[in-house]
């Protein structure tokens, strides 16, 4: 497996390390629950150096962009940043990706899984006059989640973020070494993410561990990643999204920009939107026991299947089950009642509007 440049640290810690995407990754440390509270009352520490980052540069770099991505990068202004989509010709979904802007072109965050496959994409539609360079060996990243998590990270950088956006970025130091600074997340929580080079990783970790202790500091596995990110509805790729799934039936159709001119699938889900889905990501809450796990059919309340959970939990915040699912789109609908068939017995959920929390 290969490793950040924190596992030391994780193993340290106490960590329980597993298999992530190839790399030996801290799935949780004192518990999955007391960490998944901790991001949402206080402040949670998240390595993420097993994701992916590519940079864009030269005068094809916008181009390059805009004719991968569904979203339309060139509404974004140097120190913003955008959700988008890798898709296929058929408009299924490669990859769901933030598009950095930086001074000199652009930063593509992937997710660790795809990271390999992505690169070999991109490179593959570079259009004239755009180079492609993968940073991902020399950049580690560091997410700081929750609502302790910007007087933390102000202390620690010794700079105010207090006119840091959502979906913005700015380039600041540490040790005078150059920071990569974005107040974004996968949590719903006030975060950010820091990128900078491997060498900084496990004395940022420190310096951000010793100034934490007063704001309840803890460090973050995946496991309470995941259920903090499916309370908020975030989608998961292989789980919610993949190449057999569109960003119109996964709910991403926001972030799909017919009118910006060509892109690879623009086609194809130009034909989807004028016929109409046939399936629809929705989230829903069980009524009955039983946790809804990936792969587990759903039904109607006779007893016919009509879809497929992709995501499942106990959530933490609520105290009950929760998951999100493909079904057919007359099933869809706020309010409707469905059936998870868990094992041998089938137990009743409810489709809901919006996210798992407000």
């Amino acid at each position: 497996m290969k490793q950040t440049p924190l596992t030391a640290k994780h193993r340290s810690l106490g960590a329980k390390m597993v298999d992530y995407a190839g790399f030996e990754m801290p799935v949780q440390y004192t518990g999955v629950l007391e960490e998944h509270l901790t991001v949402r009352s206080k402040v949670g520490l998240f390595d993420l150096s097993h994701m992916g980052e590519f940079e864009l540069t030269g005068p094809g770099a916008l181009a390059t962009v805009n004719s991968l991505t569904t979203n339309d990068a060139s509404q974004l202004a140097v120190g913003e940043i955008q959700y988008t989509c890798l898709t296929t010709e058929q408009g299924g979904i490669i990859d769901d990706i933030l598009v950095y802007r930086t001074k000199d072109g652009f930063l593509l965050v992937v997710n660790a899984a795809n990271t390999a496959k992505d690169y070999a994409w991109i490179e593959k539609h570079l259009l004239p006059g755009t180079k492609l360079a993968d940073r991902t060996g020399e950049l580690a990243l560091i997410a700081v989640q929750g609502p302790k998590s910007a007087p933390l990270v102000e202390e620690v950088l010794k700079i105010s973020l207090a006119d840091l956006k959502n979906y913005t970025f700015i380039e600041t130091k540490f040790k005078g070494i150059n920071i990569l600074l974005s107040r974004t997340g996968y949590t719903g929580e006030d975060g950010f993410e820091l990128y900078f080079p491997n060498a900084l990783a496990e004395q940022l970790w420190d310096e951000l561990t010793a100034h934490g202790e007063k704001y309840g500091v803890a460090p973050i596995g995946l496991g309470a990643r995941d259920t903090l990110r499916l309370e908020m509805r975030m989608p998961l790729y292989g789980n919610d999204v993949s190449e057999e799934i569109n960003p119109l039936e996964a709910g991403l159709g926001r972030f799909v920009k017919f009118d910006k001119g060509d892109f690879i699938g623009r086609e194809a889900l130009q034909r989807i939107r004028e016929q109409g889905i046939t399936r629809k990501l929705v989230a829903f809450t069980m009524l009955e026991k039983g946790i809804p796990r990936q792969g587990y059919s759903l039904l109607d309340q006779d007893g016919r299947e009509i879809g497929v959970v992709t995501s499942g939990t106990h959530s933490p915040s609520l105290n009950k089950p929760i998951g999100m699912g493909y079904v057919e789109v007359d099933n869809s609908k706020p309010g409707t009642i469905i059936q998870v068939q868990i094992r041998k017995k089938p137990a009743q959920g409810e489709i809901i509007k919006g996210r798992f929390l407000s």
